[in-house]
């Protein structure tokens, strides 16, 4: 059974931190690409963060640059998203997604696309994230 199941969220005070997990289960995060997006309340879903797992190149929104840090442990088949310096604008629910191989995440338009457009496979729950100022 492919499945994703987001955690981490919480509330947090402006300038700290958080990490977010995204645990795999029924294919390997090793060779599926992955993203991390987030949707803000009225807001429209932008990409935050992707991993092209066959070159193992990471790209990330420049809003969150410098800030975030995407990453995955493939012995526990998670893939993470470590948030620094957090901001009352980066409050949103957060969802991990994967898409089969030959599947290579292209960055453009604000976010993380793969094969032409056409949609992630597989998405997790999404867990929220409320940065308090």
């Amino acid at each position: 059974e492919v499945q994703l199941q987001a955690s981490g969220g919480g509330l947090v005070q402006a300038g700290g931190s958080l990490r977010l997990s995204c645990a795999a289960s029924g294919f390997s995060v090793d060779d599926y690409a992955i993203a991390w997006f987030r949707q803000a309340p009225g807001k429209e879903r932008e990409g935050i963060s992707c991993i092209d797992s066959s070159a193992d190149e990471t790209t990330y929104a420049d809003s969150v640059k410098g800030r975030f840090t995407i990453s995955r442990d493939n012995a526990k088949n998670t893939v993470y998203l470590q948030m620094n310096s957090l901001k009352f604008e980066d409050t949103a629910v957060y969802y991990c997604a994967a898409d089969p191989p030959p599947s290579i995440p292209v960055w453009g338009a604000n976010t993380c696309s793969v094969l032409s457009g056409t949609p992630w496979a597989y998405w997790g729950q999404g867990t929220l994230v409320t940065v308090s100022s």
